[in-house]
């Protein structure tokens, strides 16, 4: 039997002759980092960060993404972190517009997905306004990544067949006011909320005047995929009680919660050591 690849392991330098797209100057590329683990970048985000002149991140995008950089890239931080000075919106989105007709090849790279929750969609818009050439490159979303790494499945066909995801707070800051938690409370069994920890108190007492049960449980994956990992659970009558919670971390609730028991397998210390 012919064997189908070659016995002498690949590389990342293969990538080099790989037929991905010209990342031309004067454009702008929006990408996902992923959750977190350097491993979960695609390869297209990685053929974008060896070949950007400017990249402007976020904060839940590490050194050990950002280290994929060629030399001489320029980094920009343009994160935003509730109760934390930020880069505004209009400020971030005039320096992609601006570098781009200085003729840079420029990447904007946001954890996550750039269209979960990350204000591309509202880049892309302004890009698209002002005749800049953009691509929008996916990236695996903190809902999806962070629960894989907890042992949480998104759907299980036992548990759920649906699943939602919003936002924790709207563009104040402020427990979202758009969303009928009623409605959402009786809709759908599991619940993945991002930028939730802050409202997380008001959030489960809404769930529960809707009358989602006091025992139902909840689970905050924090830090997910990187090796200071940490999940917390509650019930959802003790999420409605203040008490310290972690960030930046990702909210589910729902009986998926309680798959973590067998499902669970991301080992935190072999993955520091890993990183060590």
């Amino acid at each position: 039997m012919t064997p189908l690849r070659d016995p002498e392991p690949r590389s990342f330098a293969d990538l080099d002759a790989a037929p991905f797209p010209v990342f031309a100057p004067g454009s702008v590329w929006l990408v996902g980092a992923g959750p977190g683990a350097p491993g979960l970048l695609t390869l297209m985000a990685y053929h974008a960060l060896t070949h950007a002149d400017l990249i402007v991140h976020d904060s839940l995008v590490g050194e050990a993404i950002l280290g994929f950089a060629r030399p001489g890239a320029r980094l920009l931080h343009a994160g935003k972190r509730g109760g934390k000075p930020s880069a505004s919106q209009a400020d971030i989105t005039e320096t992609l517009i601006e570098a781009a007709r200085a003729g840079d090849r420029v990447l904007r790279l946001k954890g996550g997905d750039p269209f979960m929750f990350g204000r591309g969609g509202e880049e892309c818009q302004a890009l698209a306004a002002a005749e800049i050439p953009f691509r929008i490159v996916p990236g695996i979303s903190a809902g999806l990544g962070g629960l894989a790494y907890a042992g949480l499945p998104a759907t299980h066909r036992d548990i759920n067949q649906s699943v939602t995801f919003l936002t924790g707070h709207d563009l104040k800051g402020e427990l979202p006011t758009a969303i009928d938690w009623p409605l959402l409370a009786k809709a759908s069994p599991v619940l993945v909320m991002y930028m939730a920890a802050k409202h997380l108190t008001a959030i489960a007492a809404r769930l529960l005047e809707a009358g989602r049960p006091p025992d139902e449980p909840v689970a905050l994956i924090a830090n997910a995929t990187l090796p200071d990992q940490s999940l917390v659970r509650l019930t959802l009558a003790e999420a409605a009680t203040p008490r310290p919670l972690p960030t930046p971390a990702i909210v589910v609730v729902g009986a998926a919660v309680t798959l973590a028991d067998t499902i669970s397998w991301f080992d935190a210390a072999e993955s520091r050591g890993m990183m060590g």
